[in-house]
């Protein structure tokens, strides 16, 4: 046991965020988002039960955002069928980011449902989370301390 260390961020996921370097890209995919064939290249990191944004929050307690990248944090964007569909999970990113980057909202993007995949095509790690919210995913670009 770790002390100060939350329930959700298991040693699996702890060990990537460890691994990981300057540059590299994590995906969060909610539990529609195809994890496992997304993670084809790189790592998967299973979070089953897991909200989005309980992991996020945990995860921006120790993970530095780049700083010099203009949107180290993309969330998926609703593709024109589902423009009408409510995110409130965007909100809630929107507030955890916030609280851990000086930046708040200037460095949040939106990046379409396909150029996500394109995107994260090269991310280090995928989680996968069981969010059930409709465009839960999210990529977060690692910074130094």
């Amino acid at each position: 046991m770790l002390r100060g260390i939350p329930n959700c961020l298991s040693p699996d996921l702890l060990k990537v965020l460890a691994e990981m370097g300057h540059g590299d890209t994590l995906v969060i995919g909610d539990a529609f988002y195809p994890s496992a064939s997304s993670a084809r290249h790189s790592m998967l990191v299973r979070a089953d039960g897991v909200r989005a944004t309980e992991l996020l929050d945990a995860i921006l307690h120790f993970f530095p955002l780049d700083a010099p990248v203009k949107a180290p944090v993309l969330i998926m964007d609703k593709q024109e069928c589902d423009k009408d569909i409510p995110t409130p999970i965007w909100e809630e990113y929107r507030q955890i980011v916030r609280r851990h980057d000086p930046r708040g909202d200037d460095c949040i993007g939106m990046i379409e449902r396909f150029d996500f995949y394109k995107a994260a095509e090269h991310a280090y790690a995928v989680v996968a989370t069981g969010e059930t919210a409709l465009y839960g995913c999210i990529i977060l670009q690692k910074g130094t301390l």
